[in-house]
């Protein structure tokens, strides 16, 4: 079964939390400090690999996460960072944010990678908060939660050349000529459902790769007969072969049929107009064909001079070598496939946690009231929160400290906050107090 779409949740690995410790050896009075950093968690790595075809996998496994970092050790050593976790999808797979729509990554050569959830950064062990006025402290972080999102995939097949036409025209049976494809081939429209790849060799040892693209139909740039399903597979050829059923038999003008197909390429895409393109005249074994190529040429001839056209027969094998060879040497001439994918677009930026000694912006948070209580707005602070250990006293007042510095608390007493008020911050709440001699705590509820 040909898989083209897929929706997945991916997540980062946490980072693994810092560690309260001190020495104690025998001889080393007052010893010190020595718990150290947590290690950080695994990104959540895309890697092509050019022996998938489809996005099959992904039907039965859609949650992917990372393994989070150690926690931080004795004698100040780093905790273990963890290992990615390595998804393979197949080349030409496209990557969005389900959220917002926003392209991640357009995945093309074999071995390209990147990053689409980073793990979180280790929590400081208390190590790293020793200074002249606090020797021993006994303050540690959390590790920072690794980035979560869902992503939606789409795949665009890998071919050298496409066939594309109406329903019926004969491509199915044109590949199953020319490589040892084997696609379903029947007498009524739409027997195609999904792209077939096979490996075309031309006599003279030259080889590529053709894939033959359900059938279109007027109105396919709308989604009209799954037409963006169709469509989307057309972007990545080099070549178009635009087969076209010259005998006419269903009552249709092959005229207005290759009009027709080009007009929806080019609505889809207009690069697509661009494109180069072969017209392969099939079915040129039935009586009336002759005449129709003769009236087809003069029209084409009219709105787009110098246009390639080949009358082929797939069924008695006339003019397919000829067409083969001229696919390969148009291959040839054509430059290296430019690389669709800009490295430095697809980086994750690093996530801001702010340190200690760093201040954040005095915009960087929002004061609100939900009845009663007293809501603050910030993705820094959360962070800040979510790694701050609220079972040492030492940290719950490092906490309070940074916000009081960042100008938080002089905001809730401008809103009107007082002792005991109730201070919402993410999924925490808090009780505001005020001591006398400025000091500033946010007392865990």
């Amino acid at each position: 079964m040909f898989v083209d779409k897929a929706k997945i949740y991916v997540k980062g690995g946490d980072g693994g939390d810092g560690l309260v410790a001190f020495r104690r050896e025998l001889y080393v009075p007052e010893g010190g400090p020595a718990g150290g950093d947590g290690g950080n968690g695994g990104d959540v790595v895309f890697r092509v690999d050019e022996g998938l075809r489809t996005l099959m996998d992904f039907r039965y496994q859609k949650h992917f996460k990372a393994p989070r970092g150690e926690k931080g050790r004795n004698k100040s050593q780093h905790g273990a960072n963890a290992e990615d976790l390595i998804v393979r999808v197949p080349p030409g797979t496209v990557v969005y944010d389900d959220d917002t729509g926003e392209m991640l990554a357009d995945l093309t050569r074999h071995g390209q990678e990147v990053v689409i959830a980073k793990g979180g950064r280790g929590g400081r062990g208390n190590t790293r908060f020793k200074s002249p006025a606090n020797t021993a402290p006994a303050i540690a972080e959390n590790g920072e939660e690794g980035q979560e999102r869902w992503v939606r995939l789409e795949l665009k097949v890998m071919a050298d050349v496409g066939l594309v036409g109406f329903p019926s025209v004969g491509k199915s049976t044109l590949l199953s000529v020319v490589s040892a494809a084997q696609p379903k081939i029947g007498a009524y429209p739409f027997t195609t459902l999904t792209p077939n790849l096979g490996m075309v060799q031309v006599d003279d040892e030259r080889s590529f790769v053709m894939a033959d693209l359900p059938g279109l139909i007027e109105g396919a740039h709308t989604g009209v007969g799954l037409g963006h399903e169709f469509l989307r597979h057309v972007e990545r050829t080099r070549i178009i072969i635009h087969v076209v059923d010259m005998s006419g038999m269903e009552g249709r003008d092959p005229f207005d049929d290759w009009v027709k197909i080009n007009e929806e390429l080019k609505l889809y895409n207009a690069k697509l107009a661009d494109r180069p393109q072969i017209v392969a005249a099939n079915k040129m074994d039935m009586p009336e064909s002759e005449a129709n190529l003769t009236v087809f040429r003069e029209k084409v001839e009219a709105v787009r001079p110098g246009i390639e056209i080949m009358p082929i027969s797939s069924l008695t094998r006339q003019g397919i070598g000829e067409l083969l060879y001229k696919v390969a040497d148009m291959l040839d001439a054509l430059p290296d496939p430019a690389e669709t994918v800009d490295e430095t677009a697809n980086e994750e930026e690093e996530s801001v946690v702010y340190r200690m000694e760093e201040r954040p912006s005095d915009h960087d948070f929002r004061i609100t009231r939900d009845n009663e209580v007293y809501v603050v707005e910030s993705e820094s602070i959360e962070k800040l929160l979510k790694r701050t250990q609220f079972a040492s006293y030492e940290a719950v007042m490092r906490f309070g400290r940074i916000l009081r510095n960042i100008g938080v608390d002089a905001e809730l007493r401008k809103r009107g906050a007082k002792d005991g008020d109730t201070i919402r911050i993410g999924d925490f709440e808090f009780e505001f107090f005020e001591g006398g001699s400025d000091e500033y705590l946010f007392e865990d509820r």
